[in-house]
Formats: structure tokens, sequence, C-alpha cells
């Protein structure tokens, strides 16, 4: 659980400032769940600088509580938390003295947004708060008050723990919360859980993710791991002492987080998918009279030679065949579905134009395989796949440059998406590795509804 917080004070001496508003936020990594905002009578004069720039002065704040009478509902709504500020440095050092003052000690684990931004998001031109919000498409309303900052901080922090990775921030949580609660059993565990697609994390003890899996419906699997009585389940159901989760909306976003979690974080329980999940391939190549042949073969079994797109299994190729043979009026020899010298069975029953005995042309045949190829291998295209989001007005994208799948992230306004500069900085970038290729190509065979937008050179 975090506590994102955004202080406006006096200005003045250092430790000597008082604040003026604070407003926090309690986010437990996906919505949230608990806030408090409020003036606060600092009993001292406001720099005439920060007047200016906040737009609050001493008027506004004469019948505003005092910091000793908000201080309990701060205490409250931070207990258990680890705070979260754009710089908390400066809202920590503010609170833990005012709290001095009061003679209370006030200790709380922090995370800064502008370190992690630096981390996770490199080579911004500025880290300030307004200036990282405007690069991203965050859009901030009352800059420089404490509510505006501190819910540009949230959205800003949801972000990253997208673009975390490697999940240093929700295991640094999980540590620090396993510190301070019993062991919960495994069905309060499942009680706190999502019916949602998503991915999700099971932790031991020290905050270490000893598996990642993804499901439409985490609460389901989770109860499936928890109730299974097989050796790998009972050893899970042992050491497990929470479970996190991101949602992702898209089943195409969770795939790809989880391949691509469990490569980094290395999970102990994930021995399988660190594996090539793909086996098997389609390629192409030209016969001596010129037509395009097709084959299903052993992925990697042509060497170097690039695939126009993969299968987990040689029987979901084979179906793959079938089906384009009917879509595109292919032959059935020329596609490996009919072992013949002379013409293929489709010919026979005047379904096939007779590119098995070279009747039809090879470039009238070949048009329509081209047509095939091109719509199922990325190769060279610069594109943009949208599908749905983590809620009703957000969208997840996935970015293809010039055939290489470069990452993904989610939007909420067209305009993010239009503009390449925020674009590339929504985008969580990912390895463009045979795994990823597979996983988008086969969600792309599988699903007709997704958005395709095609991108201009620049």
């Amino acid at each position: 659980m975090y506590a994102i917080v955004d202080i406006e004070t006096t200005g003045g001496k250092y430790n000597e400032e008082g604040i003026t508003e604070i407003a926090i936020y309690q986010f437990d990594g996906h919505e949230v769940t608990d806030q408090f905002i409020s003036l606060v009578n600092p009993e001292r004069d406001i720099q005439p600088f920060v007047v200016n720039l906040t737009g609050i002065n001493s008027n506004m704040l004469k019948n505003a509580p005092k910091f000793y009478e908000v201080a309990k509902r701060i205490v409250e709504i931070t207990e258990g938390c680890i705070i979260v500020a754009h710089n908390s440095s400066f809202d920590y050092r503010i609170l833990k003295t005012e709290f001095k003052r009061l003679g209370f000690p006030f200790k709380r684990k922090t995370l800064c947004t502008v370190e992690l931004s630096k981390k996770l998001i490199p080579d911004m031109e500025s880290y300030s708060l307004g200036k990282l919000a405007r690069a991203l498409g965050i859009p901030v309303s009352d800059r420089h008050r404490a509510n505006g900052d501190a819910m540009a901080t949230v959205k800003l922090f949801k972000m990253l723990l997208h673009k975390d990775l490697e999940k240093v921030i929700i295991k640094d949580a999980v540590k620090v919360e396993q510190k301070s609660n019993l062991a919960p059993n495994l069905k309060q565990i499942i009680e706190e859980l999502p019916s949602d697609t998503g991915v999700y994390y099971i932790h031991n003890e020290n905050g270490e993710i000893i598996y990642i899996g993804k499901s439409k419906n985490i609460k389901k699997r989770i109860t499936q791991h928890f109730t299974n009585k097989s050796s790998k389940s009972k050893k899970i159901q042992k050491l497990v002492r929470a479970v996190t989760y991101e949602k992702t909306g898209s089943e195409l976003a969770a795939l790809l987080k989880e391949s691509e979690e469990i490569k980094k974080n290395k999970p102990f329980f994930n021995r399988a998918l660190r594996r090539t999940i793909f086996t098997h391939a389609l390629y192409n190549f030209k016969d001596k009279n010129g037509y395009i042949n097709l084959k299903i073969d052993k992925a990697n079994a042509n060497g170097n030679e690039l695939p126009i797109t993969t299968f987990s299994t040689r029987s979901s190729g084979k179906h793959f065949m079938f089906k384009v043979v009917e879509d595109y009026n292919l032959c059935q020899k020329l596609t490996g579905l009919y072992t013949t010298k002379t013409s293929c069975f489709k010919y026979d029953v005047k379904e096939c134009l007779g590119a098995c005995i070279t009747e039809e042309s090879s470039e009238e045949y070949n048009k329509r395989v081209n047509s095939l190829i091109n719509k199922h291998n990325y190769e060279n295209k610069n594109m943009l796949i949208i599908d749905r989001g983590r809620d009703i007005e957000e969208k997840s994208v996935f970015l293809i440059e010039n055939g290489i799948f470069k990452g993904m992230g989610f939007f909420d306004l067209n305009h993010q998406i239009n503009n390449r500069d925020v674009l590339q900085s929504l985008i969580t970038p990912m390895t463009n590795n045979k795994d990823n290729q597979h996983i988008i190509q086969s969600y792309m065979r599988r699903n007709k509804r997704l958005r395709i937008i095609e991108l201009q050179n620049e």
C-alpha cells in the first residue's frame, strides 16, 4: 500500500517552513482507496514568491485547521504505507519536521518518483512534475496546488509500476508489508484478488517472486494454484506469503508481460516457461515454376530463414493452413496439405484454379499468397496494435517499428499516441525476441477486433 503525498509550504529558512496545503491519496497499486486533502494554517508568514506560485495567501488560511488538528488523520492514512512523492526527500522532511514540533516521531519508508522516473524513463528533457507530465501526456489540473500535483503523481506512479518489469517496487512493498503482518492464510489472499485479466506474482516471505503467471481471471487462477494437489502447487502453497497483480485488460498485454518478466526475474517455479514457447513455423519458398509454396516445419529447421508466423504445435499450424487455403483460394498441393505429382483434390472438385498443374499463372497465384504473407508477417512494417485497456476509458498500445516489436503501454487520449514523442515515452520497452513475436502474431490471428494503425515514416 502506498500513500502518495504532495505538500505546499510557506517557503522560508530550511526546517522553518510550515505546511499550507496537503493532499494524500492512499493507493493500492491499482486504484485510490482513501484520500485526505486540506488547507493548513501554518501559523507563520508565507513568502511572497510562494503566494505568486501557488495562489495560496494568508487570508485563505485564517480558518483552516492547524497542523496538530490534522496530524491524527495523516498518521492514520499513511499507517502501513510507503510514502510516494515527487522529490520525496522534501515532502517527507516537511512532515517529519511538523510532527517533531508536536513531539511525535513520524517514520515511514519512502519512494521518490523523480528517481524512479530517471531509472525507468531515461533521457527525458526534464524531470520536474509539470514537464514530465506534459511529455507523458498526463493531464494536470491545479498545478502547484497539493491536490492537482498529488493526482498527477498518482498517474505517474501507476505508469512507473507498469514500466518496472523487474518488479523492484512491488517486491520491496511486499517485503515491508510482510514485516508488519502475520502470515496470511490462502483464503484471505484469494479474497483480495480481482476477477480480471492480468499478470500475477506469487511472493515468498522475503518479497521475492517465486512464480509469475497470467490469466483472464486472476482470482480463479490463484484459487486453482492453492487447491491443486500437484507437487509444484503444494510447494507454492507452503512458500507463498503474498500475491500481487497487475491488471492489463488486454490478454495480449498479459501474455507479453508474463513472457518478458519471467525472463527478467527468473522465478524458481517458472522453469518451463523460460524455454521457447513455440515449436513450429510457416515458411515459404519458390518452386522451379515460380510459384510461392508454403510449408509448416519445425521452428528454426530452415536455419536462419525468417518464418512468416509461428505456432505452439504442429496441429495448430495445420489448422491455420486449412483455413487460409479456403480464405485465399490457395492450392492444397502448394501448401503441403495434399501430396501428389499431379493436380490437387480441390482442382478435381473445381475449387482450385490450377496452380498445381501450372494452369493458373504464377503471377496471379502469387498475388494471393503475398496478400496472406503480408497480413500475417509484420516484417519491415511500422504500426500500432490497439487493444482493450485496464478500464473502459483506456486502451493498450503495442508498437512495431521496421518490423521490430518495441514495447507496449496504455493511453486514454488519442493525442497521446498521435504525438510520436509522447508515444515513445508511454511505451515500456520490451525485447524483440522470437517468443514475443510469436505471441503477437498468434494473438493477431485469433483476434479480428484489434485496431491496427499504420505509422508513416518520419
